[in-house]
């Protein structure tokens, strides 16, 4: 089966992407406005890009109406944010972040979550998350109708349990996110996992 997505599966596109590149980690993104209120919405479009110099990019889509969702909007007014990664714990809450609210409703109130103070951006990382990347906003791409924010990331906030202070690294067998599948609602969780190790 080949999908022309240029012409007949053109208008598929997004549903068919998102159901065949699987699983995606989860970026629930904080921002604050103008006026200092803080917006918090989850992105699956996301990913690390490299690590020299860290970055990681994300692509907030636009409303129904074509005009730029909060957090697009927040990051061309402030030029930074806060990725937050998404385990099991807070499945749920970062679900309900993804409700459309009127201007000013806190997302962080209506999931249970809370605010917690970064290092170094003015964006806050959310407490309950496992872990989270202070981002300075490097650069955004505008292509088609795609939106994609590159981040610089300055900070990384990982919870006590997850890092070994002595080895310098992540406790993956520790860390369960869970990642995105096939839209509109499904999800996976990497609980369920098997080692292979790379040839010499």
């Amino acid at each position: 089966m080949e999908l022309d997505l240029e012409k007949e599966y053109a208008e598929r596109a997004y549903p068919i992407l998102a159901s065949l590149v699987t699983p995606r980690p989860i970026a629930l993104v904080t921002t604050i406005n103008a006026a200092g209120q803080v917006n918090a919405a989850p992105f699956s479009f996301f990913n690390l890009l490299g690590a020299n110099p860290p970055i990681c990019a994300f692509a907030p889509g636009d409303r129904d109406d074509g005009t730029p969702k909060d957090t697009a909007l927040n990051i061309r007014s402030g030029h930074e944010f806060v990725v937050n990664l998404v385990d099991e714990a807070i499945a749920e809450a970062m679900n309900q972040c993804a409700a459309a609210l009127p201007f000013g409703e806190s997302e962080l109130t209506r999931a249970g979550l809370h605010a917690a103070p970064s290092s170094v951006v003015k964006p806050p990382r959310i407490a309950e998350s496992p872990a989270s990347l202070e981002c300075v906003e490097w650069g955004t791409l505008q292509i088609g109708e795609n939106r994609i924010v590159i981040g610089l990331i300055k900070r990384i906030h990982v919870r006590d349990e997850f890092f070994d202070v002595a080895k310098k690294r992540v406790r993956t067998e520790k860390l369960l996110t869970i990642g995105r599948l096939a839209a509109p609602h499904w999800y996976c969780k990497t609980s369920d996992r098997f080692e292979m190790i790379r040839p010499k």
